[in-house]
């Protein structure tokens, strides 16, 4: 369960030749380009398939969840992580079950990192530590695709917008599986023992742009909780179809970037674009 979660850091019109996680949306002249990323990648991962220097070349204006340049900057970090720590007494000891809390300090001891550093922080964010952490030892630290593309746009002028602001992301990221904080914590300690295995997955169903695996890999089960599917995926899918709308009336070629699981299943952004009318072509 959870995979999506774990890998967060970090939905489909019927594709039979999956080609790339690049879709080109279009009605009558205006189009723009969609591009399903991965946010932390290996080095061994690029250089990136052909069709997003394509994308890229094509477009005047690039669109990120945020803007890449805010999540790097320190003030984001001091604020994620002060959004992340319990200030109402709470703690991990008091929120998760005996078992659940002893595997998590089992796991922290494992890896290095104390439960008693970490014991004032929210579950999510310190199931997102420990996954970042393994992902490294995997030698998943390289910068992602967003990263990759921002850093070029800057450097060639190219306009930067955003879908959300670092506050809604803020607490998008810290309030995740409140609630059901002893799943969250389970079911992420059981993908750490595979996280090699599942990065190897997303690589090969991201690089060929196989959205039913991707759905399979992370939709599928993020969906048995139907709050946690809607807040990371459904409702912000939503939200952004307007935007991205409005961007298909101007003259100028947008390329969107956003998690390739934006891009998957049925109630993912291709899927409601093409509801709409528009043309969906993947590249």
């Amino acid at each position: 369960m959870l995979k999506s979660l774990t890998l967060l850091v970090a939905l489909l019109p019927t594709v039979l030749i999956a080609e790339s996680s690049v879709w080109k949306v279009s009605k009558g002249e205006q189009s723009l380009y969609i591009g399903g990323t991965c946010h932390i990648l290996r080095s061994a991962d690029y250089p990136l398939p052909a069709e997003f220097d394509l994308a890229y070349a094509a477009a005047d204006t690039l669109v990120f969840e945020i803007d890449p340049a805010v999540a790097q900057d320190p003030s984001f970090a001091m604020q994620l992580l002060a959004k992340a720590s319990y200030t109402d007494g709470r703690n991990l000891k008091s929120v998760l079950s005996a078992e659940t809390y002893a595997a998590l300090a089992a796991q922290c001891q494992q890896t290095g990192l104390p439960i008693e550093m970490l014991n004032g922080m929210k579950p999510g964010m310190v199931m997102m530590m420990l996954t970042v952490q393994e992902l490294a030892k995997a030698g998943v630290s390289a910068e992602g695709v967003d990263m990759h593309y921002h850093s070029l746009g800057v450097k060639d002028g190219k306009v930067v917008q955003s879908l959300e602001t670092p506050e809604f992301q803020i607490e998008l990221v810290t309030s995740m599986g409140e609630g059901m904080e002893d799943e969250i914590v389970r079911y992420g300690l059981e993908d750490l023992g595979q996280m090699r295995e599942l990065f190897d997955e997303l690589m090969t169903a991201w690089r060929s742009g196989d959205l039913a695996q991707i759905e399979a890999l992370f939709i599928d089960d993020m969906a048995d909780y139907p709050e946690l599917y809607a807040n990371m995926l459904v409702d912000r899918n939503q939200r952004w179809i307007p935007q991205i709308e409005v961007m298909l009336q101007t003259p100028e070629t947008e390329l969107v970037l956003v998690g390739v699981a934006h891009a998957a299943s049925d109630d993912g952004i291709l899927a409601l674009l093409k509801a709409k009318g528009y043309t969906i072509e993947q590249l």
